[in-house]
């Protein structure tokens, strides 16, 4: 029984698939499963994840689906894997060459069951680290704790123990959209549970051009409703009062988009809603503006 599963949901992107794959062969410990979950791609992606199976060196999965969104393909993921731990690789990021071994060196030495699981470091190509390295007497933190007490910007690698992920519900599907922000699980697992943090750069990060990264606006044009139930989950469980008000205002922007205004009520906190409605009408026609000059460009 393999003890970490190394998930990648991917569409269209066979032309860099290659780069996930060649560091896991890299990998100093070969404990685990990779799990190609393929959300509906029209690319060579099965054939050539194929060809990686039929080469048996090292143990991969692979499930095709229509497609979900990235979303969607976590969903699967978490439906599937069985082993203790799961990591996620996006399909144009790769891992360091000791990654695994990193990440179980460090479960085996400090993990147990009240942690969620850890939490490490990604870095751009050249090895400079996203945001900043963690405070080395920190041994443990939630994720917003991270971001919002600690000043930790970036992006992180996020390890979660399976039992943990399956125990949340699953992340809403809604028809015509194919987005819905990660964090608004990862806001749920921090009420209950804190990460391991490990001081170490895991996974080497290049943004691509078709990725959600450099294309939020878009995103949050095409995909209000999931934006919206971010902002829920944000409302509803964050510690912090900053971002609570910042979901507040971007949950105005989502429903006057949509153009549901019955929903303004309909959340933890009505009256503030109602407060902060013109900052929220403001940052719904800076958003429209924005579509729209990028419709242009």
């Amino acid at each position: 029984m393999k003890r970490i599963t190394v998930f990648t949901p991917t569409f269209n992107r066979a032309y860099c698939l290659h780069q996930v794959y060649e560091s896991l062969l890299r990998q100093s410990c070969q404990d685990f499963i990779w799990l190609v979950v393929d959300d509906g791609s029209t690319d060579n992606t099965r054939d050539l994840v194929q060809n990686w199976i039929n080469e048996r060196k090292i143990e991969i999965h692979y499930v095709y689906q229509n497609n979900l969104g990235m979303h969607g393909g976590y969903n699967t993921a978490y439906s599937m894997i069985d082993t203790e731990l799961n990591v996620c690789m996006d399909s144009d990021d790769f891992f360091t060459d000791q990654a695994i071994e990193k990440i179980l060196k460090h479960w085996d030495e400090f993990g147990n069951d009240s942690y969620a699981g850890l939490v490490g470091l990604d870095a751009t190509l050249d090895g400079k680290v996203l945001g900043a390295w963690f405070p080395q007497d920190l041994k443990s933190a939630s994720l917003e704790d991270l971001y919002q007490k600690h000043k930790i910007n970036g992006d992180k690698k996020l390890v979660y123990r399976t039992a943990v992920v399956k125990s949340f519900p699953p992340y809403p599907i809604y028809p015509g959209e194919s987005f819905v922000p990660l964090g608004s699980l990862y806001v749920q697992i921090d009420k209950q549970y804190e990460l391991l943090c490990l001081n170490e750069i895991l996974c080497l990060v290049e943004y691509m051009e078709d990725g959600s990264t450099r294309n939020i606006f878009r995103q949050y044009r095409r995909h209000p409703r999931g934006f919206r139930y971010s902002r829920v989950m944000e409302m509803e469980y964050s510690d912090y009062s900053i971002v609570k008000i910042k979901a507040i205002v971007h949950f105005i922007a989502n429903s006057l988009q949509l153009k549901e205004f019955n929903y303004f009520g309909k959340n933890k906190y009505p009256i503030l809603t109602y407060l902060f409605f013109p900052l929220g009408l403001l940052l719904y026609f800076y958003i429209k503006r924005k579509n729209k000059f990028i419709a242009k460009t």
